[in-house]
């Protein structure tokens, strides 16, 4: 669990890909999610998503709950087998992410920020993580502006099928020294 003065509390269980699939439908093919893919994806699609994810063992999908309310998704690989296969050099420790944020009629100042730290320090958990690599489309400025405001570095942009990202690096010093609090 992850508490953020002011926001409260964040914590991650797995997606149920049936259990959770309506909830994800809505918020996966919500216009602020355009950058997640999956605009025109019917409710079995989202459902088969979810489903080819539990059952992948290189990629994983967490519903994110804000004081027990599910309000994010975070999804997590291993970018040596799935995502970024053959477009970067992978290292020991890397983890791949992604994570949207539910559409909301009334926005919190600070809340996706929260959001991505909380992801981040969820990642860091794991000690053999190393580093948490992104690959946001690089059109997406707002993403790629909280990635560096959490210590994301870009690295180079790559093309990928579905579009042209950003490949960028997170090593668990960054992350701390960029979300480090002072008195």
């Amino acid at each position: 669990m992850s508490t953020t003065p002011l926001l409260g509390s964040f914590t991650f269980r797995p997606v149920g890909p049936l259990k959770d699939a309506e909830l994800l439908h809505g918020w996966v093919t919500h216009p602020k999610a355009a950058f997640w893919m999956m605009r025109d994806a019917t409710l079995t699609d989202v459902e088969r998503a979810y489903m080819e994810i539990a059952a992948d063992r290189h990629h994983d999908a967490f519903l994110g709950l804000h004081d027990g309310e599910p309000a994010f998704l975070m999804e997590r690989y291993d970018p040596a087998h799935r995502e970024l296969v053959g477009l970067y050099e992978p290292e020991p420790g890397d983890v791949g992410m992604h994570f949207l944020v539910a559409p909301t009629d009334t926005p919190v100042h600070g809340f996706t920020r929260a959001v991505l730290t909380a992801v981040m320090r969820h990642l860091f958990e794991d000690p053999a993580t190393r580093r948490v690599v992104v690959e946001p489309d690089v059109r997406n400025k707002a993403v790629q502006a909280l990635n560096t405001a959490v210590g994301f570095v870009p690295e180079r942009e790559i093309d990928k099928p579905e579009k042209t990202a950003l490949l960028s690096f997170c090593t668990r010093e960054r992350f701390t020294s960029a979300t480090e609090v002072t008195a």
